[in-house]
């Protein structure tokens, strides 16, 4: 006899996580942006006066405020983990428990062995993406302290200042440009892959997953006698 269900809906990510997230996105498009620029700086000629050419010193100056827009947004983030609903909860992101090694596991074997075809009915964050969401924290943090630590020797500032022993524990102003250089293409892959499985999981759970980033709502089956 099969059963009968109807769809329930869960507020699953609050107000504050998702304008963290939309926040977060559209800093990183930017520094992204910006950052190859200022890495690769085009040979622009102009016959206009040298005031009138100053582009790259905007680009500079975006990029550098976006890094701070971006660093205080990933430090609320950190504080909501802790204040914030189950789903948004430290614990989701970090595999305590064996069950949570175990989902991933179940993950891999659905999303990228395609040994499974029924999906993981989770509401929240699945164990490996919560994971996944984890290290990149610690990358955010990361490209955050290199990027205030190559900041730091041009800035008159007390808070870039405090970043200004990264460049010398990586060995140098090389070191630390390529290590920032290398986080930025990282963040570009992640990008890549993160909207194919969000559409992905859309599509093969139904739940609103795309949807929920605007809103807040997911759906769940409820069984009805």
């Amino acid at each position: 006899m099969e059963k009968n269900t109807v769809l329930k809906r869960v507020y699953v990510w609050q107000l504050p996580v998702r304008f963290y997230h939309w926040l977060n996105a559209l800093c990183i498009l930017i520094l992204a942006i910006t950052g190859y620029i200022i890495g690769n700086p085009p040979a622009i000629q102009s016959g206009t006066e040298a005031f009138k050419g100053y582009w790259f010193g905007t680009v500079r100056f975006i990029h550098f405020v976006t890094a701070f827009v971006f660093f205080f947004n990933f430090v609320f983030r950190i504080y909501w983990g802790f204040v914030g609903n189950r789903f948004a909860k430290w614990n989701n992101f970090i595999p305590f428990k064996k069950s949570d090694w175990k989902g991933m596991l179940r993950i891999i074997m659905i999303d990228i062995l395609q040994k499974e075809s029924r999906p993981l009915r989770k509401i929240g964050h699945n164990s490996l993406a919560g994971f996944t969401y984890f290290i990149l924290f610690i990358i955010f943090l990361l490209q955050s302290i290199t990027g205030f630590g190559l900041y730091s020797a041009m800035s008159t500032s007390w808070f870039p200042k405090l970043f200004s022993w990264i460049v010398p524990f990586l060995g140098g102003d090389l070191q630390a440009r390529q290590l920032h250089h290398v986080l930025m293409w990282f963040f570009i892959l992640f990008a890549f892959v993160h909207v194919y499985l969000v559409f992905y999981h859309d599509y093969v759970e139904g739940r609103g997953i795309i949807s929920s980033m605007g809103g807040g709502w997911k759906f769940i089956e409820r069984e009805i006698k």
